[in-house]
């Protein structure tokens, strides 16, 4: 599969990483599988394409959650201290 043998080859990236820092990569590159099929749909004859895709949509369903989370704190928030 592509998808496993582009992030094999991303592993070597992951190890030059601080310690600290693989774990998070670790996560970057499990986002790619997740969407694997999705990014399959795509005909690029570039092979990483679809695994930036994947990743950059992972963390912008990630951002969104976020955002509405965030939304949803400041509207209690507001709804708690009405003169503010």
């Amino acid at each position: 599969m592509v998808v496993e043998a582009e992030i094999q080859r991303l592993k070597k990236f992951q190890e030059s990483l601080r310690l600290e820092d693989r774990e998070i990569f670790e996560d970057l590159l499990n986002q790619c599988k997740l969407y694997a099929s999705a990014g399959s749909a795509l005909a690029s004859p570039v092979k990483e394409t679809p695994l930036i895709i994947s990743m950059l949509f992972a963390q912008h369903k990630k951002l969104r959650e976020l955002e509405r989370r965030l939304n949803r704190e400041e509207q209690l928030s507001a709804s708690q201290n009405p003169a503010q």
